[in-house]
């Protein structure tokens, strides 16, 4: 059981998923520090300073020590544009890096073709050399 595990913890795909939430972790935090200290503040100055966090729909008002019945939906619209806009920056992310992928793609495709006349050019050279100790012996 315990070989099965190792084997299961060294393969690669498991180190790649580890990897990815790690710098999943930073790029999230990366994104949410966009939206907050940069998109957001941009959003407010044209909203006209409105703070989407707090706003809310106030169903029963405070009364003494007892605390105001609200609905936030300021805090939930806020959530929506971090989504958005987390998602959006992943997607670009991966356009980018599938980008890279298809241009070492095409350089391995052109080396293999590459690699393929030579071997055909070799192939004939065999071919040619065989013949011709074929006709000598």
């Amino acid at each position: 059981m315990l070989k099965e595990f190792k084997e299961f913890a060294i393969k690669g795909n498991v180190l790649d998923l580890a990897v990815g939430v790690i710098i999943g972790g930073a790029f999230g935090k990366i994104v949410t520090s966009m939206v907050n200290d940069i998109i957001m503040p941009i959003i407010g100055a044209l909203t006209g300073g409105i703070n989407f966090t707090y706003l809310k729909f106030v169903i029963k008002e405070a009364h003494g020590d007892v605390p105001a019945v609200t609905f936030n939906y300021g805090n939930f619209i806020q959530n929506v544009i971090d989504f958005l806009i987390v998602s959006f920056s992943i997607f670009l992310f991966i356009k980018i890096i599938n980008r890279f992928k298809s241009e070492k793609k095409e350089e391995e495709v052109i080396e293999e073709i590459k690699l393929s006349e030579e071997v055909l050019l070799l192939q004939e050279i065999r071919d040619l050399l065989k013949s011709k100790e074929d006709s000598i012996g």
